[in-house]
């Protein structure tokens, strides 16, 4: 059976595989169009399969906020070039919708999903098929509050969402404190947040240093809960220095644009190497 054009543009549009490796599907099918989309799945599988030792290192973030519900999902692939394909940033949105229409509590039941009748897992697989990259849906966060942010740093390299305490933030300082989160990347929102082993961790560096430095051992305890103090300063949301004007922290800067407004969770992901 003759492979027409209608026949290849309708399987590219079903499947998003380039127009050779269409019409080459649907001559091994005979003209089938099931048959053919079977064909380029397996090529997809097959990739995958291949490629699974991979680094898939770049790829493409994206977030959204609906006033009280953030979410944001990386879709990762090898190189910067199908990052920026458009077809591979419209199946990450894809994903994304589905999300805030679903609200999954975890990645795998988000891979678990179903658009237009296959997974998101297989829908990534097919897109490695296309592609010839390894591709894998690999992080997926959300919060929710009374007021909630989503912020995408130019590039869809990066991502923070936020959640406050208080109904209709002003949109200017629920996008300072995603864009602070971004840029200072703290661990937690208040000391509270920050796990005993890292408090330790930082301890056992400052007592080391002071040791080396010649400091009394009868010193060292204060030394390290100065460095503890330090730590909470530069990497608890609440305590850092807001990054728009160092004279104040976050916590004060939420305070003045509302009496008692705070963060009560964020979420931040990145492709960067940091």
């Amino acid at each position: 059976m003759a492979v027409t054009m209608d026949d290849i543009k309708k399987l590219r549009t079903m499947t998003g595989a380039g127009m050779m490796d269409c019409k080459k599907a649907l001559a091994e099918a005979d003209g089938d169009i099931e048959k053919a989309m079977e064909i380029v799945r397996k090529k997809g599988q097959a990739i995958a399969a291949k490629r699974s030792d991979r680094d898939a290192a770049e790829g493409c973030i994206l977030a959204d906020c609906d006033g009280t519900y953030a979410a944001t999902i990386a879709l990762k692939c090898e190189t910067d070039f199908v990052a920026k394909n458009a077809d591979f940033i419209a199946l990450t949105q894809k994903i994304l919708d589905n999300a805030f229409k679903n609200k999954p509590a975890d990645l795998a039941t988000l891979n678990a999903s179903v658009i237009d009748g296959s997974t998101i897992d297989q829908l990534v697989t097919d897109r490695s098929g296309v592609t010839g990259e390894k591709m894998e849906l690999d992080m997926y966060c959300y919060v929710s509050g009374a007021s909630a942010v989503a912020y995408i740093h130019p590039g869809n390299k990066l991502a923070a969402i936020v959640a406050f305490n208080q109904p209709n933030v002003d949109a200017t300082v629920a996008k300072d404190i995603a864009m602070q989160i971004a840029a200072m990347n703290p661990v937690a929102i208040d000391e509270t947040g920050v796990a005993a082993d890292i408090l330790e961790r930082e301890k056992e560096i400052a007592k080391e240093k002071a040791r080396e430095a010649g400091k009394p051992e009868n010193l060292l305890d204060r030394i390290a809960e100065g460095a503890v103090k330090k730590y909470f300063k530069e990497f608890t949301l609440l305590e850092q220095e807001f990054i728009k004007d160092a004279k104040i922290n976050v916590a004060q800067y939420l305070d003045k644009a509302s009496k008692g407004l705070t963060v009560t969770a964020f979420k931040r992901i990145t492709l960067n190497q940091e």
